[in-house]
């Protein structure tokens, strides 16, 4: 009788799942028609949520865009936060040798467009596709797979890591414009599907004490990815059972806890068709997501969206750039909607967002440059900015 009674439920069980799932799933043209839809999808006031971006000069060179005239465009617009990573491998390039140029003309350029700078330290990994950049002379091997990265696993990396991080907060520490150091970045998840290393929680724990010591004044950011469906949301969970995943860790270990939220993305490809998950209202990633906020307010950590889904992810690297055609993980009104969702999930659990900062600015230039403003005309939307020529600069 007992075993007929847990058939029956694991039975229920796996139904209700396969029907979540299937109610998560999107099927259809990769690339849809462009609509001015973002015209009309309602903008939520500010109500003191800032609102910024990340800038990856690694995805300008990515998509043959000039860094400097991209920053520049894009910092021309009225927002308060833009974030900037520390790639290490360039900083660090030789032994000896150190190059902060690239960081150094980024801020530069920010401060005098009276912003305020979040600085990704890394040291590990940092924001931009392959996130992760750690000098090759500094491993004898490969990070190995399917382990975790400890103190006790490689007490060189870790001493070199906190001594750059160190090295780097010494540097910018007196610069006003800066308000918070990210360490690492999605700290202790795997790396997607390329790879299944994981930095340990204790790993991490030492590089956020190294940066406190160094600036006990500046609070510390860590971010994780927050899934958006339920198979995700359950095959993260299973990934990073032993320790939690890295919003867990920043729910620990942050003074700011950072998401990176991704409501749709493409699954897999078959000639003009993608197939997407789409599943943010499901049942396992709505009660993670109330869970999280609630968590982080309680304690009295500051709750930002460090990732705000603003460009298409597609079943490629660099998202694409159809003429005259938006993709469908992320077209125009996407901007906006994906910014307006955010501030209801956070209303309704009773959190005061501190900061947005949408992602894939870069994305935006490239389009603007091939003929469609419109993903910088929705973002000027969602700030509020007045109509003007900027889009078109």
């Amino acid at each position: 009788m007992t075993r007929t009674i847990l058939n029956r439920t694991l039975a229920g069980v796996g139904a209700a799942a396969a029907v979540s799932l299937l109610s998560e799933l999107r099927a259809g043209p990769a690339d849809r028609r462009l609509t001015d839809r973002w015209r009309t999808v309602p903008v939520p006031p500010r109500d003191g949520v800032r609102l910024g971006l990340s800038f990856r000069p690694r995805q300008c060179e990515d998509l043959a865009l000039d860094p400097r005239e991209t920053l520049k465009t894009l910092l021309d617009f009225p927002y308060e936060v833009v974030r900037l990573a520390a790639y290490w491998d360039r900083i660090a390039p030789a032994p000896g040798v150190r190059d902060h140029e690239e960081l150094d003309w980024q801020m530069e350029a920010a401060e005098r467009a009276g912003k305020k700078i979040i600085v990704n330290l890394g040291a590990v990994k940092s924001f931009g596709y392959p996130e992760y950049f750690v000098p090759p002379y500094l491993l004898d091997a490969p990070l190995p797979e399917g382990r975790l990265i400890t103190p006790g696993t490689h007490p060189p990396l870790l001493n070199a890591a906190t001594a750059h991080l160190a090295d780097l907060v010494d540097r910018y520490a007196g610069r006003s414009s800066i308000i918070a150091w990210q360490v690492e970045h999605d700290a202790v998840d795997p790396l997607g599907m390329e790879h299944s290393w994981r930095l340990s929680r204790a790993f991490v724990e030492q590089e956020v004490a190294a940066v406190r010591l160094a600036d006990p004044t500046r609070p510390v950011l860590l971010n994780g990815f927050l899934p958006m469906s339920t198979p995700v949301t359950a095959h993260q969970w299973w990934r990073t059972r032993d320790q939690g995943d890295s919003v867990d860790v920043a729910l620990d270990l942050g003074d700011i806890v950072g998401i990176d939220s991704y409501p749709r993305h493409a699954l897999g490809a078959a000639g003009s068709w993608s197939l997407y998950l789409d599943g943010a209202d499901g049942l396992l990633p709505r009660a993670r997501r109330r869970r999280v906020l609630r968590r982080a307010t309680g304690s009295g950590r500051r709750v930002m969206v460090t990732e705000g889904q603003a460009e298409p992810w597609e079943a490629v690297t660099v998202p694409p750039d159809p003429a005259g055609l938006s993709a469908a993980s992320c077209p125009p009104e996407r901007v906006i909607a994906n910014y307006a969702r955010w501030r209801d999930w956070a209303a309704r659990s009773g959190v005061d967002l501190d900061t947005y900062l949408f992602w894939g600015a870069e994305y935006w230039v490239l389009r603007r440059d091939g003929g469609d403003p419109s993903y910088l005309e929705a973002f000027a939307r969602a700030l509020g900015a007045p109509d003007d020529d900027r889009v078109l600069r």
